[in-house]
């Protein structure tokens, strides 16, 4: 089973939303704090959203505040990330896993954004 697919990417115009979604195994379970990663062309992956396991507590990277909006609903096993007025600097792979002590990397989801 894999234990982590990423969803919802895409090619978009700057200014509009995207919703990714991530559905993890049941084995990572709410145990853990879950995150959203992206990785820019060159660049290393960085960390962009963060939410506790209660979903009570959102933490973002500066560079995404105000826009990205991280969510979660456990009976789905599923963490998403909306992504309002994207920037063509938000080009990128997308990925989620834990906050910590990562597990396996997804496939990640590709968002491209046009100016």
């Amino acid at each position: 089973q894999v234990p982590l697919v990423e969803s919802g990417g895409g090619s978009v115009q700057a200014g509009r939303s995207l919703r990714l979604s991530c559905l993890y195994s049941a084995y990572t379970d709410d145990r853990y704090c879950m995150g959203w990663f992206r990785q820019a062309p060159g660049k290393e992956r960085e960390g962009v959203a963060v939410i506790s396991t209660s979903g009570g507590i959102t933490e973002y990277a500066d560079s995404v505040k105000g826009r990205f909006t991280i969510s979660k609903d456990s009976a789905e096993n599923t963490v998403y990330l909306q992504i309002d007025n994207l920037k063509p600097e938000d080009t990128g792979v997308y990925y989620c896993n834990r906050c910590e002590d990562y597990i396996p990397w997804g496939p990640g989801t590709q968002v491209t954004v046009i100016s």
